[in-house]
C-alpha cells in the first residue's frame, strides 16, 4: 500500500520507518532536510516542502496513495491548517494525530476517517502492562468491548476451557487457543510453531504456555483477571 506522510518528527519518523520496513510504500514530507535524511534510504520519494503553502500540498500525489497521514502534533495551527487544505482538496482518506482533546475535536469537526493519539495509546498500554502484565495484548474495538489474548497464568494449567466459565459468569466469547511445540530447524535451533484452534474440544486441558484469544466488555475481562 501507498501512504504519504507528512511531518517526520519523532512520531512521523517512526510511522514512516516501521510501514516501509514491513514493505509499504512511504512518501515522505517534511519542512527540515534533517529529518528526511535518516530514511531517505527507505522512503519512495521524500519532498522537503511548507506543507501549509497549498500550491506545494497540491503537487503531492494526493490521489494516487491509499491514504495521507498528518503526523505533526507538535505544532497545532500547522497541523488544523494542513488537514484542512487536504479536505479542500478532496483527499479521500486521512489520517492526522491529534494531541490533546481540543485537537481531537477540531479533526472530529473535519470528519478525519482516523485520528491518532500516540502519547494517549502509549499511557493506555502502559497502564494495562502494569495492571496486567507483559503477557497480554488488547485491541480495543470500542470504549468498552475487546478482544484480549494472554498467555494462561499457572493457576489455570490444567484445567479445560468450559471449566473457566468464561461465559457463564463474565460475558465472554472464546474465540481461539493458541498452543505452541517445541521444534528444531536444519541448523539444530530450537524455535515454537504456534497452532491456533478455534474449534476447542471441552476435554482439551490447558498446557504451560498456551494462550487465549477471547471476545468482550473489557471490564468483563477485568473482574475475570482479578478472579484468578
Amino acid at each position: 500500500m501507498k501512504y504519504i506522510i507528512i511531518g517526520l518528527g519523532d512520531y512521523g519518523f517512526a510511522l514512516a520507518d516501521e510501514l516501509a520496513t514491513v514493505g509499504h510504500e512511504v512518501i515522505g514530507v517534511d519542512n527540515k532536510p534533517t529529518h528526511i535524511e535518516p530514511l531517505k534510504e527507505k522512503l519512495a520519494a521524500a519532498f522537503v516542502m511548507d506543507a501549509t503553502d497549498e500550491q506545494a500540498l497540491s503537487a503531492l500525489p494526493l490521489h494516487d496513495v491509499d491514504a495521507v497521514i498528518v503526523a505533526i502534533g507538535e505544532n497545532f495551527g500547522v497541523s488544523v491548517r494542513v488537514t484542512a487544505l487536504l479536505k479542500q482538496m478532496k483527499v479521500e482518506h486521512i489520517f492526522a494525530r491529534a494531541n490533546d482533546e481540543v485537537h481531537r475535536s477540531v479533526m472530529q469537526a473535519f470528519g478525519i476517517e482516523k485520528i491518532l493519539s500516540p502519547e494517549a495509546d502509549a499511557a493506555h498500554d502502559l497502564v494495562e502492562i502494569i495492571e496486567f502484565g507483559y503477557d497480554i495484548e488488547t485491541y480495543h474495538v470500542d470504549k468498552d468491548h475487546a478482544v484480549v489474548k494472554f498467555i494462561v497464568p499457572s493457576k489455570l494449567i490444567g484445567y479445560s476451557v468450559p471449566q473457566l466459565r468464561l461465559a457463564e459468569e463474565f460475558g465472554l466469547k472464546l474465540i481461539a487457543t493458541i498452543r505452541g511445540k517445541v521444534k528444531k530447524n536444519t541448523l539444530g535451533i530450537n524455535y515454537t510453531e504456534r497452532n491456533v484452534l478455534v474449534d476447542v474440544p471441552d476435554d482439551l486441558a490447558l498446557e504451560e504456555g498456551d494462550q487465549l484469544v477471547i471476545f468482550g466488555k473489557f471490564s468483563s475481562f477485568r473482574r475475570f483477571w482479578n478472579a484468578l
